[in-house]
């Protein structure tokens, strides 16, 4: 096909997935109309389309847009967005577990927290929106960095790991190890490494495609977040992490049927 050909192909592609939406749904005959072409070619472009799951076939026979659409789309949305979806979860998760939640995201080699929610019951620790904060002593670093490429992973931790308090990992071989095993059980802890006294839990949030794209920490003082209660609190926080990244458009394997 040359060139020419595809940018053609693409247009009356566009135009059909336009037709669809202006109609609410389209028959083959109005999708052929609308593009002045005969009828075994809009058929080719829907079949097409279809393939990717950005249009389907109802049970009349009237083309519909996609769920390949909602990924996209869910692709698409801004930073601001995932703190909107993840918003009123994280506070519902705050409420429950009674300690500070925050999201963060990795931006240029360290964990931005880019938004909080405080149970009503306890007091504010911190406010960290808006604050950068180190990947290897931290919950939600660790998150981070456990589902990075491994490459990436050598790169950001190259030179020396910075200590905190006592409990910092240094090590890059230990923390490593520490990185597999909450990959492995989908959270990561960070038991008094960046401040002493503030214990800390962190599960990821996966995008449209599966890729981790946040993290997702529960936080709060070593006395009532204590260490044994972490797989407890785990359990609640994967939840909630796994219902944002349904609101964001992730299939999860299970649901695939």
């Amino acid at each position: 096909m040359t060139i020419s050909g595809a940018v053609q192909s693409v247009d009356r592609a566009v135009q059909v997935l336009e037709t669809i939406a202006r109609e609410d749904g389209a028959s083959i005959a109005a999708i052929a109309r609308g593009l002045e072409v005969h009828a075994s070619t809009a058929s080719r472009l829907v079949a097409s389309l279809e393939r990717h799951d950005l249009v389907e076939r109802s049970e009349d026979g009237t083309v519909q847009l996609g769920v390949g659409l909602l990924r996209l789309a869910a692709s698409a949305r801004p930073r601001r967005d995932l703190t909107a979806i993840a918003g009123p979860v994280c506070e519902a998760l705050a409420e429950e577990l009674g300690e500070t939640v925050n999201v963060a995201v990795l931006r240029g080699g360290v964990a931005v927290n880019l938004y909080q929610a405080q149970a009503r019951s306890t007091v504010a620790l911190h406010n960290w929106v808006g604050d950068r904060t180190v990947l290897h002593a931290t919950s939600s670093g660790k998150m981070l960095l456990a589902h990075l490429e491994p490459a990436q992973r050598r790169d950001l931790l190259r030179g020396r790991l910075e200590s905190f308090t006592e409990r910092t990992l240094t090590d890059p071989a230990a923390l490593e190890q520490q990185l597999a095993e909450a990959r492995e059980r989908g959270w990561a802890e960070a038991v008094e490494e960046f401040e002493e006294g503030l214990v800390a839990l962190a599960a990821p949030v996966r995008g449209p495609e599966g890729t981790v794209i946040a993290a997702v920490s529960a936080a709060g003082p070593a006395y009532r977040l204590a260490p044994e209660r972490l797989p407890e609190a785990s359990v609640v926080l994967r939840e909630a992490t796994e219902e944002i990244s349904r609101r964001l458009g992730h299939r999860a394997p299970a649901d695939e049927g």
